[in-house]
Protein backbone atom coordinates (compact mmCIF):
# COMPACT_ATOMS: atom_id res chain seq x y z
CA UNK A 1 0.00 0.00 0.00
CA UNK A 2 1.21 3.47 -0.92
CA UNK A 3 0.70 6.15 1.71
CA UNK A 4 0.46 9.51 0.00
CA UNK A 5 0.99 12.75 1.89
CA UNK A 6 -0.46 15.63 -0.13
CA UNK A 7 1.29 18.70 1.27
CA UNK A 8 0.31 22.24 0.35
CA UNK A 9 3.23 24.68 0.34
CA UNK A 10 3.55 27.08 3.26
CA UNK A 11 2.50 30.75 3.16
CA UNK A 12 3.99 33.42 0.88
CA UNK A 13 3.53 37.18 0.82
CA UNK A 14 0.93 37.24 -1.98
CA UNK A 15 -1.36 34.66 -0.38
CA UNK A 16 -5.00 35.72 -0.41
CA UNK A 17 -4.25 38.95 -2.32
CA UNK A 18 -2.87 37.96 -5.72
CA UNK A 19 -3.48 34.92 -7.92
CA UNK A 20 0.18 33.93 -8.03
CA UNK A 21 -0.24 30.89 -10.26
CA UNK A 22 3.12 30.04 -11.81
CA UNK A 23 4.68 33.48 -11.24
CA UNK A 24 8.44 33.33 -10.74
CA UNK A 25 9.96 34.63 -7.53
CA UNK A 26 7.07 33.79 -5.19
CA UNK A 27 8.90 32.55 -2.10
CA UNK A 28 7.93 31.70 1.45
CA UNK A 29 7.35 34.53 3.89
CA UNK A 30 8.85 34.45 7.38
CA UNK A 31 5.51 33.07 8.57
CA UNK A 32 5.67 30.46 5.82
CA UNK A 33 9.15 29.31 6.82
CA UNK A 34 7.93 28.90 10.42
CA UNK A 35 4.92 26.91 9.14
CA UNK A 36 7.22 24.68 7.09
CA UNK A 37 9.42 24.04 10.14
CA UNK A 38 6.36 22.99 12.19
CA UNK A 39 5.23 20.83 9.28
CA UNK A 40 8.64 19.14 9.06
CA UNK A 41 8.52 18.41 12.78
CA UNK A 42 5.02 16.95 12.51
CA UNK A 43 6.03 14.71 9.58
CA UNK A 44 9.32 13.57 11.14
CA UNK A 45 7.89 10.28 12.40
CA UNK A 46 5.88 9.40 9.31
CA UNK A 47 8.66 7.40 7.60
CA UNK A 48 8.78 9.41 4.39
CA UNK A 49 10.70 7.49 1.70
CA UNK A 50 10.40 10.05 -1.11
CA UNK A 51 9.51 13.71 -1.49
CA UNK A 52 8.32 15.04 -4.84
CA UNK A 53 7.80 18.76 -5.31
CA UNK A 54 6.17 21.05 -7.81
CA UNK A 55 8.91 23.03 -9.59
CA UNK A 56 7.81 26.40 -8.17
CA UNK A 57 9.94 28.18 -5.56
CA UNK A 58 7.40 28.11 -2.73
CA UNK A 59 6.92 24.36 -3.03
CA UNK A 60 10.62 23.63 -3.40
CA UNK A 61 11.37 25.70 -0.29
CA UNK A 62 8.68 23.89 1.71
CA UNK A 63 9.88 20.51 0.43
CA UNK A 64 13.51 21.30 1.28
CA UNK A 65 12.63 22.04 4.90
CA UNK A 66 10.63 18.80 5.19
CA UNK A 67 13.34 16.83 3.38
CA UNK A 68 16.10 18.09 5.67
CA UNK A 69 14.20 16.74 8.66
CA UNK A 70 13.21 13.48 6.91
CA UNK A 71 16.72 12.82 5.57
CA UNK A 72 15.66 12.33 1.93
CA UNK A 73 16.30 14.22 -1.30
CA UNK A 74 13.68 16.29 -3.10
CA UNK A 75 12.64 15.25 -6.61
CA UNK A 76 10.83 17.63 -8.95
CA UNK A 77 7.54 16.52 -10.53
CA UNK A 78 5.93 18.70 -13.20
CA UNK A 79 2.70 16.70 -12.82
CA UNK A 80 2.00 18.42 -9.49
CA UNK A 81 2.81 21.94 -10.67
CA UNK A 82 0.37 24.74 -9.89
CA UNK A 83 -2.58 25.16 -12.23
CA UNK A 84 -1.65 27.38 -15.18
CA UNK A 85 -3.65 30.56 -14.50
CA UNK A 86 -2.94 31.96 -17.97
CA UNK A 87 -4.10 35.58 -18.35
CA UNK A 88 -5.12 35.70 -14.69
CA UNK A 89 -1.57 35.11 -13.44
CA UNK A 90 -0.76 37.94 -11.05
CA UNK A 91 -4.36 39.19 -10.93
CA UNK A 92 -5.63 41.02 -7.86
CA UNK A 93 -8.24 38.82 -6.14
CA UNK A 94 -10.27 41.93 -5.26
CA UNK A 95 -10.85 42.69 -8.97
CA UNK A 96 -11.64 39.18 -10.21
CA UNK A 97 -15.22 38.77 -8.85
CA UNK A 98 -16.55 41.26 -11.42
CA UNK A 99 -15.31 39.12 -14.32
CA UNK A 100 -18.13 36.84 -15.62
CA UNK A 101 -15.56 34.21 -16.59
CA UNK A 102 -14.25 34.20 -12.99
CA UNK A 103 -17.80 33.56 -11.79
CA UNK A 104 -18.15 30.72 -14.27
CA UNK A 105 -14.71 29.34 -13.30
CA UNK A 106 -15.80 29.10 -9.68
CA UNK A 107 -19.10 27.38 -10.43
CA UNK A 108 -18.07 25.11 -13.33
CA UNK A 109 -14.59 23.82 -12.46
CA UNK A 110 -15.22 20.47 -14.12
CA UNK A 111 -15.54 22.01 -17.59
CA UNK A 112 -14.22 25.59 -17.47
CA UNK A 113 -10.63 26.68 -18.00
CA UNK A 114 -8.77 29.86 -17.11
CA UNK A 115 -8.29 32.29 -20.04
CA UNK A 116 -5.18 31.13 -21.93
CA UNK A 117 -4.61 28.73 -19.05
CA UNK A 118 -5.60 25.35 -17.74
CA UNK A 119 -8.73 23.67 -16.42
CA UNK A 120 -9.08 21.60 -13.26
CA UNK A 121 -9.76 18.46 -15.29
CA UNK A 122 -6.29 18.75 -16.85
CA UNK A 123 -4.74 19.31 -13.41
CA UNK A 124 -6.55 16.25 -12.09
CA UNK A 125 -5.46 14.09 -15.03
CA UNK A 126 -1.76 14.93 -14.71
CA UNK A 127 -1.73 14.57 -10.91
CA UNK A 128 -3.58 11.24 -11.01
CA UNK A 129 -1.17 10.03 -13.68
CA UNK A 130 1.69 10.53 -11.23
CA UNK A 131 -0.24 8.88 -8.39
CA UNK A 132 -0.94 5.90 -10.64
CA UNK A 133 2.73 5.53 -11.53
CA UNK A 134 3.73 5.71 -7.87
CA UNK A 135 1.10 3.12 -6.90
CA UNK A 136 2.18 0.80 -9.75
CA UNK A 137 5.58 0.27 -8.14
CA UNK A 138 3.77 -1.91 -5.57
CA UNK A 139 6.00 -0.67 -2.75
CA UNK A 140 4.70 -0.18 0.77
CA UNK A 141 6.10 3.29 1.29
CA UNK A 142 5.18 6.82 2.24
CA UNK A 143 5.60 9.48 -0.43
CA UNK A 144 5.09 13.21 0.14
CA UNK A 145 3.89 15.35 -2.77
CA UNK A 146 4.55 19.02 -2.02
CA UNK A 147 2.16 20.92 -4.22
CA UNK A 148 -0.67 23.46 -4.42
CA UNK A 149 -4.25 23.77 -3.17
CA UNK A 150 -5.99 23.02 -6.48
CA UNK A 151 -3.80 19.97 -7.08
CA UNK A 152 -4.60 18.58 -3.63
CA UNK A 153 -8.31 19.25 -4.18
CA UNK A 154 -8.24 17.57 -7.59
CA UNK A 155 -6.72 14.36 -6.20
CA UNK A 156 -8.98 14.28 -3.13
CA UNK A 157 -12.09 14.85 -5.21
CA UNK A 158 -11.12 11.93 -7.45
CA UNK A 159 -10.59 9.76 -4.37
CA UNK A 160 -14.03 10.72 -3.04
CA UNK A 161 -15.76 10.41 -6.40
CA UNK A 162 -16.88 14.06 -6.35
CA UNK A 163 -17.26 16.45 -9.26
CA UNK A 164 -14.62 19.13 -9.58
CA UNK A 165 -17.52 21.59 -9.43
CA UNK A 166 -17.54 20.87 -5.68
CA UNK A 167 -14.00 22.25 -5.25
CA UNK A 168 -15.15 24.90 -2.79
CA UNK A 169 -16.41 22.22 -0.39
CA UNK A 170 -12.79 21.47 0.54
CA UNK A 171 -10.33 23.64 2.45
CA UNK A 172 -6.61 23.11 1.88
CA UNK A 173 -4.65 25.39 4.21
CA UNK A 174 -1.02 26.45 3.72
CA UNK A 175 1.43 23.87 5.15
CA UNK A 176 -1.37 21.33 5.55
CA UNK A 177 -1.17 17.58 4.99
CA UNK A 178 -3.88 15.37 3.51
CA UNK A 179 -3.19 11.64 3.82
CA UNK A 180 -4.40 9.02 1.36
CA UNK A 181 -3.89 5.27 1.19
CA UNK A 182 -3.59 4.08 -2.40
CA UNK A 183 -4.30 0.49 -3.37
CA UNK A 184 -3.77 0.24 -7.12
CA UNK A 185 -6.68 2.20 -8.65
CA UNK A 186 -8.43 2.70 -5.31
CA UNK A 187 -7.72 5.65 -3.01
CA UNK A 188 -8.93 6.16 0.54
CA UNK A 189 -8.80 9.56 2.27
CA UNK A 190 -7.43 8.94 5.76
CA UNK A 191 -6.88 12.50 7.02
CA UNK A 192 -7.81 15.85 5.50
CA UNK A 193 -6.15 19.27 5.86
CA UNK A 194 -4.06 18.59 8.99
CA UNK A 195 -2.07 21.64 10.09
CA UNK A 196 0.72 21.35 12.67
CA UNK A 197 0.10 23.43 15.79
Amino acid sequence: MLTLLLVRHASHGLLGRVLAGRMAGVVLSAEGRAEAERLAEALAGRGIARILSSPLERTRETAAIVAARAGVAVETAEEINEIDCGAWTGADFAKLPDDPLWQRWNSERATCAMPDGEGMAAVQARALGLVGRLAATDRDETVALVTHSDVVKAVVMAALGLSLDRHDHLVVDPASVTTLHVYGDYMRVVRLNEVAA
